[in-house]
This record gives C-alpha cells, structure tokens and sequence, in this order.
C-alpha cells in the first residue's frame, strides 16, 4: 500500500524502523600505530606481556598491555573503548577508580600519549608520549638486569 493511502485511511505514518544498538567504537590511527609500536618493541626486549588485559573482577575495565614480570598496566590513550568522556565529571571519577583500584591491586598504571597535542593531567596516572616509551622500554629492561639476584644474600657471605 501506498504510505499516502495508508495516511488517508488510519491517520498514523507509517513506522520507521530505527537502529536498536550503537555501532561498536571506532579506534584512531594514533592509537593503532602506538598500539602496534608498542607490540613491536616489547616483542623485540623480549619483555613478557599480555594484550588487553581485563581484571577478573571488573570486566569493564580494560587495558592495552600488561607487563607481567614488572606489574605494570599500560593504556594508551585515544582507545576505542575510551568513549570520549567529554568532560562529565562522574565520568572522569569513574575512570580515576579504574587506577586506584589498580593501584590497590598492587599494580603501576603507566598511560601512553598517542596524539602529539595533549593536555597533562596531574590528577591520574604517570604520562609518557608514545615517542619517548621506547626509551622508557630500555630503561625497565636494564633495571631488570641491574636487579640483585634474590637468591644471594646481600648480608654477606656468613648472613
């Protein structure tokens, strides 16, 4: 039937289906080269780590790396899942209780500037530019090195 006729006939449009879900968040180029980057280089100082990793607990909760051996939770900003708070402060404190609860699992949340204008945040966790993490990738696989050995006592030889 016509949807003029149909008009005439029961005075209602006719109805216009609408989409019942959102599409799924879109990731920025920024973010998938310092994703991929980051990948790259932990693959080649062969420092273990797991992607996107998830709390048991808090499913909602998602980081990008986890560095195993150091307990350190990377997140590289401008992430698809991110959501583009856009300045609502229930918001924001949500996303803070993401690093503390971290921090209360004994965790380092170490989050990656991927854009190359950002604004510095004191308030959340410590900021490296996503130029700068391989350097900062050196250093935590030097430390590692540096580390005494645990098995040797440090008191001497009769401690």
């Amino acid at each position: 039937m016509d949807t003029t006729k149909y008009f005439e006939l029961t005075r209602k449009r006719e109805y216009k289906s609408k989409l019942r879900n959102t599409p799924l968040p879109k990731a920025k180029q920024a973010y998938l080269d310092t994703f991929e980057d980051m990948e790259r280089a932990l693959q080649i100082f062969e420092i273990k780590y797991e992607k996107l990793f998830q709390f048991k607990s808090t499913k909602h909760w998602r980081y990008d790396f986890h560095l195993v051996e150091h307990r350190i939770l990377i997140e590289i900003s401008g992430g698809p899942w991110s959501g583009g708070r856009k300045g609502k402060l229930a918001n924001k404190a949500w996303s803070l209780d993401k690093y503390d609860q971290a921090w209360e699992k004994g965790y380092t949340v170490i989050r990656i500037e991927s854009s190359t204008r950002y604004k510095i945040d004191q308030s959340g966790p410590t900021l490296i530019e996503a130029s700068h993490a391989n350097q900062w990738l050196k250093s935590i696989k030097r430390h590692k090195f540096n580390e005494p050995d645990q098995t040797i006592s440090t008191d001497g030889i009769d401690g």
